[in-house]
C-alpha cells in the first residue's frame, strides 16, 4: 500500500481539520487543531520540534500524524496525534502510515535508536497495532498513557 505523509501547511491545513476519528474514539487522540497549536505554543519545551503530516493514499487525505523530537539526542523521537479519518479506517491505512513515519524519523535522523508513543490503556486497537509493528509497552506513564517504544538497538558482530 502506498501511503505519502505530506506536512501540513497552509495549502493544506484547512483540509486536515476537517479529518475526524469514530464516535468514541476521540478520547484518545487530539484533533488536529490541537496538534498544529502545539507547533507553535511547544508545550513540552522550547527544544522540541513539532512536524505535521497529513497522511494521503493517493490524492485522498486519509489521516493525520505528528512527529515531536530533540534533534541531539538518540531516544526523544515520538510519534503522537496519530489517527485515521473514520471514513479511512480498516483499511490498513493506519499501519501503512505507521510504517513510513518509522521509516522517514530513521532516515531523517540516523542517531535516532529509539522511537516512543503514547497509547491509552484501553486503545486496545492501537495497541495491538503498535505491538504488531514491534512497539513495546514500558513501564512509563505519560498522564493516564502509557508509553511505548520501538528501539533500534545495534548489535555487535557476535550477536551480542
Amino acid at each position: 500500500m502506498k501511503i505519502d505523509l505530506k506536512k501540513v501547511t497552509r495549502d493544506n491545513w484547512e483540509e486536515a481539520l476537517e479529518l475526524q476519528v469514530k464516535k468514541g474514539q476521540s478520547k484518545f487522540v487530539p484533533t488536529p487543531a490541537v496538534s498544529l497549536a502545539k507547533v507553535y505554543i511547544k508545550p513540552d519545551g522550547p527544544n522540541v520540534e513539532y512536524l505535521p503530516f497529513a497522511i494521503y493514499a493517493g490524492k485522498d487525505m486519509v489521516g493525520f500524524i505528528m512527529h515531536a523530537y530533540e534533534e541531539h539526542t538518540t531516544d526523544m523521537y515520538w510519534i503522537n496525534g496519530f489517527f485515521i479519518d473514520e471514513k479511512y479506517q480498516g483499511n490498513g491505512y493506519g499501519r501503512a502510515s505507521m510504517i513510513e513515519m518509522i521509516a522517514w524519523i530513521r532516515k531523517k535522523f540516523k542517531q535516532c535508536k529509539e522511537i516512543r508513543l503514547t497509547v491509552y490503556q484501553d486503545n486496545y486497537a492501537a495497541k495491538k497495532l503498535y505491538k504488531s509493528i514491534g512497539f513495546i509497552k514500558t513501564t512509563q506513564m505519560f498522564g493516564e498513557e502509557e508509553v511505548w517504544c520501538l528501539s533500534f538497538a545495534e548489535t555487535n558482530q557476535e550477536g551480542k
